[in-house]
């Protein structure tokens, strides 16, 4: 049996962490769709722009490349900082989930577009070349040839992101974002709280193993080979 006070000890502690689970679940919900929004055209482009590819332009593939490199080459905690007025002038504030929604989605757009360009060139050209040859247009060759084919790799990719960002929203919470990070920080750091901490790492690491699960489990069901 749990004695009264284990119960009452796990309430509290449930209640220190229920505002933060919540605010860490928006803003990686939100910043996975966002990134994925901005990421998948990204990758698209890159695909269909290489050597040899249905829209050959190797001048526009090596920029956009230099650019998405360059973001990714930045660390996440120095980026999130360097967007301060960008969250400020879309959502009006700096500090909490929504602000840190902002360098999020702009953190994992450039991962996200190098996972749909690695999954997209997966994509047996043969493929797309018997598309080309019965008259297919660009778009139909994109989304109703590429995705397809890809889609079990696009969805494990997608899930790898969405991992990616969990681990992105605990470090803005480092710098006023809220959810999980801060709670660890505030309580599991600052206060030596060392319960919290461990929940905290027990929680997320919980989270990921869910998310892994239904990622591969989704992947399958997605695979029609």
């Amino acid at each position: 049996m749990v004695s009264s006070n284990a119960l009452q000890y796990l309430l509290n502690l449930w209640q220190l962490m229920e505002e933060p689970l919540w605010e860490s679940l928006y803003m990686v919900f939100f910043s996975t769709l966002f990134s994925v929004i901005i990421g998948m055209p990204l990758g698209i482009i890159l695909v269909i722009t290489d050597k040899g590819h249905i829209k050959e332009n190797l001048k526009l593939n090596q920029i956009l490349g230099t650019v998405i490199n360059v973001m990714r080459s930045v660390p996440f905690i120095i980026l999130i900082i360097a967007i301060f007025p960008l969250a400020r002038l879309i959502v009006g504030t700096t500090i909490g989930p929504t602000a840190a929604i902002v360098p999020l989605s702009i953190a994992a757009a450039p991962f996200v577009a190098r996972v749909i360009e690695s999954s997209l060139k997966e994509v047996d050209w043969g493929v797309i070349e018997a598309s080309i040859s019965v008259g297919a247009s660009i778009p139909q060759i994109i989304f109703k040839v590429m995705i397809p084919e890809s889609l079990p790799s696009l969805v494990l990719g997608i899930t790898l992101t969405v991992i990616n960002i969990l681990g992105y929203s605990a470090m803005a919470g480092a710098i006023g974002g809220g959810g999980l990070g801060d709670l660890a920080i505030r309580y599991g750091y600052q206060r030596f709280q060392t319960d919290v901490l461990i929940a905290t790492i027990i929680v997320l690491i919980i989270f990921v193993e869910i998310v892994q699960r239904i990622g591969n489990y989704l992947a399958k069901k997605v695979d029609k080979r």
